[in-house]
């Protein structure tokens, strides 16, 4: 009796379990306020989403020590990531898109860049944006799109490829290549990893402004932490050029190595529209293509409205493409 007596109540047990729910529901709640030193914010911020798997784990816990306390903590992670990531479990998608928008990282150990070709040819995009191409694979792109698509510009290792024709391409200085050695070099040395470039699509609706983009690469390290510079330094660049963009309509595609979520494309995602969030079915994360974990091929738009958004079946690559129809 004295044993059963001293029994803590249902409010008292699991309070380390009702800590960690709270802590849980503060990381996503203040997600911008973690420090990004050793990019740490920005490695928080690519996986959020799936800070809620923690949620069920948390409450099997507090079901299993009957604690009233961790099940009432749990409710401030469940609200926060429902207020996140809610809208994401709707379809939002119409019918009725004016133009398909195809993207793809088609990687640049693709064992079969030909079988990549025919597939996004398959797709039924208008405009076919491509990363990562690599000198010795661009004449099969070339050769197996040209049927589908009679226009076509490629900058470095990114290109585009559309059914409407195309104008004053430039490439983009997305400062790949920065500081006094970068600078030392060339405009024609600078061309062969050329990573962004900017062109004119002109529509029965007036003229389209359509960016291509690959931003630089990021590592996780033991020693590091989560590398982001050249991504980072690509994006505030890129970020600047589309701001001083008046374009009425625009585009951006590519592979920006970072969701939405990351502080590091706040520059775009400040200016621009997430398809995938306006008019998608899901997460759609597209990276890697064996086990998607994260949406880091995205689909900007400005002045046009997002009909809707998917995910295209693997390829050879270690992306998936992306897709969006959009509408004037």
């Amino acid at each position: 009796m004295i044993r059963l007596g001293s029994r803590p109540g249902p409010w008292k047990r699991g309070p380390v379990l009702a800590v960690l729910a709270l802590l849980l529901g503060l990381v996503m709640l203040c997600h911008g306020q973690i420090t990004d030193r050793g990019s740490l914010g920005s490695l928080v911020e690519t996986f959020l989403p799936w800070c809620g798997l923690f949620v069920p784990l948390l409450l099997t816990g507090a079901l299993w020590r009957r604690s009233a306390s961790a099940v009432v903590a749990l409710l401030l992670p469940v609200t926060v990531w429902l207020n996140l990531y809610g809208g994401l479990l709707v379809d939002k998608s119409h019918s009725g898109a004016d133009l398909t928008l195809v993207s793809h990282n088609v990687g640049a150990d693709n064992p079969d860049p030909a079988a990549t070709a025919r597939d996004l040819a398959a797709s039924g995009a208008d405009v076919l944006a491509l990363e990562e191409l690599t000198e010795q694979d661009r004449g099969t792109y070339e050769k197996e799109l040209a049927t589908a698509y009679p226009h076509h510009t490629v900058r470095g290792t990114v290109g585009l490829w559309s059914r409407l024709p195309l104008s004053d391409t430039r490439t983009v200085d997305i400062e790949q290549d920065a500081g006094p050695l970068g600078d030392a070099k060339s405009a024609d040395e600078k061309l062969g990893y050329t990573r962004a470039l900017r062109t004119t699509v002109t529509t029965d609706q007036g003229p389209l402004t359509v960016y291509v983009a690959h931003l630089g690469s990021v590592r996780l390290m033991p020693r590091g932490g989560f590398w982001t510079d050249s991504r980072d330094r690509g994006a505030r660049a890129l970020g600047e050029v589309v701001a001083a963009d008046r374009s009425r309509r625009l585009v951006l595609l590519g592979d920006l190595n970072g969701t939405t979520d990351d502080r590091a494309l706040s520059g775009l995602t400040s200016r621009l529209r997430s398809a995938q969030e306006a008019a998608g079915d899901g997460f759609g994360f597209s990276w890697p293509a064996n086990f998607p974990v994260a949406r880091i091929d995205q689909i900007l738009v400005r002045g046009m409205e997002p009909k809707s958004s998917w995910v295209l079946p693997a390829t050879g690559s270690d992306h998936l493409p992306v897709a969006a129809g959009v509408s004037w």
